[in-house]
């Protein structure tokens, strides 16, 4: 009997500590399809900060480094440049990279840093609890806007690929989801693309992926793929925001 589905082998055989509905394992596995396909999973270096994404090294069958709170992209720059025919990338929600990790992750991109950031956006802090996020969008409830994020109040939200496709460095940015079968083809193709940067040496490479957290936002996993259609597409519409070789053009 031939075998048409199975898991990569770049995913470690283990239950992850997600909550029931979180897309998190969906983007985990597209990451490992990515690996396998490219078989560079003796080569390859993932970055895990704090977060949701703190257990990551558990979960995957390559070398893994935990970082400190928001600082990925600054240890995936000392790897890179340590030994750069590795595949670096690191794999980062929104409250470590847009809030903490701002700093690192623009100068990263304005270094032309030759690496891979998987940015996962829920517009929520979650595993602190449900506080709000620097990509909460606008009337979102959170445990710290219990009335709805107001922008007079607490500012805008940041929309992280349009604010790094604007960088120099930047070889490549996408948003892209993980809501529906199509969407998340896409996004895999999108992770492929920003690992195949890394070898052809292009520069900074980046891909959102606007997912869901059922838990903090009190809603059923359908609930929560719908809202990512409804109303976090239309706040931050999926695409390519930028797709050069930085270093040939």
């Amino acid at each position: 009997m031939s075998v048409i589905f199975q898991k990569p082998k770049s995913l470690a055989d283990v239950q992850t500590h997600y909550c029931p509905g979180c897309t998190h394992g969906i983007i985990h596995r597209l990451v490992a399809e990515v690996i396998d396909e490219m078989n560079i999973e003796g080569t390859t270096v993932g970055i895990s900060p704090v977060g949701c994404s703190v257990m990551a090294y558990e979960y995957f069958n390559c070398d893994m480094i935990e970082a400190p709170h928001g600082r990925a992209p600054a240890v995936a720059t000392g790897v890179k440049r340590a030994d750069p025919e590795l595949f670096v990338f690191t794999y980062q929600g929104d409250g470590d990279l847009a809030a903490i990790g701002t700093s690192e992750t623009i100068h990263a991109a304005a270094r032309g840093e030759n690496i891979t950031v998987i940015f996962v956006n829920n517009t929520i802090y979650g595993m602190t609890g449900g506080q709000m996020a620097p990509t909460t969008i606008p009337g979102q409830i959170t445990q710290t806007t219990p009335y709805g994020r107001d922008p007079k109040i607490n500012g805008f939200p940041l929309k992280v690929c349009e604010i790094i496709s604007q960088i120099d460095g930047t070889a490549f940015a996408q948003r892209v989801a993980v809501d529906s079968v199509p969407h998340i083809k896409e996004a895999k193709k999108a992770i492929r693309k920003a690992f195949e940067n890394q070898k052809e040496k292009r520069g900074f490479s980046i891909v959102e992926v606007l997912s869901s957290c059922p838990t903090n936002w009190g809603m059923t996993p359908s609930e929560a793929l719908k809202r990512i259609r409804e109303e976090m597409i239309p706040y931050y519409p999926l695409g390519i925001f930028k797709d050069t070789d930085v270093w040939n053009k």
